[in-house]
């Protein structure tokens, strides 16, 4: 019987630890485990997400770079309808508006139509501004010129130079005192 008292006297203690709870020891463990948790979650947060938000950093300077090389060569507003900007040599700036259609006159009375695709030589890019805030009274002349052109005055390059140094004239009249350097005709279709 002397052996049933000594494990009837081990079941007594273990249950009174077990009423008192967990030993001391597991509560340190498992404050040590969420501590650590907690400090590795925080160093994640803070240092880990740096090298990346640097990384994104690093990329965005590099595309507003390659997009600020694309803006130098060309830029535009967004629409199909709405200018091209370019720089060119020596500071002038490419203004190309967007295709500009007209009928003209026929002998036979039959529909023509002109399509020109401009390019405005600027001087500098202040000269934009201007050229863009005259947009329609600019569109307003090239539909008069056009109106009155016959099909026999766009033929030939003497033709052609007639017509440009016409737009050159108009256009810095109504630019004035900002003055294009020279019209550039990149398309011309007659119908």
């Amino acid at each position: 019987m002397a052996n049933t008292d000594g494990a009837q006297e081990v079941v007594a203690e273990t249950e009174e630890v077990a009423k008192k709870g967990p030993p001391v020891m597991l509560i340190g463990i498992a404050a040590a485990v969420i501590l650590l948790a907690g400090s590795a979650g925080a160093y994640f947060m803070i240092f880990a997400q740096k090298p990346d938000a640097q990384a994104a950093e690093k990329k965005q300077e590099s595309n507003k770079k390659k997009e600020g090389k694309k803006e130098g060569e060309e830029k535009s507003k967004g629409g199909a309808n709405d200018p091209i900007i370019r720089e060119g040599p020596d500071g002038v700036v490419y203004y190309t508006l967007p295709p500009i259609a007209s009928n003209m006159q026929s002998p036979d009375g039959r529909a023509t139509y002109l399509k020109l695709k401009l390019t405005f030589e600027l001087p500098n890019e202040a000269a934009v501004e201007v050229v863009t805030a005259n947009g329609p009274r600019l569109q307003d002349a090239f539909q008069a010129l056009f109106r009155e052109l016959r099909v026999e005055d766009l033929q030939g390059s003497q033709g052609s130079y007639q017509v440009r140094m016409e737009i050159l004239r108009r256009v810095n009249l109504i630019l004035a005192p900002t003055r294009v350097n020279s019209v550039l005709i990149e398309e011309m279709l007659i119908n």
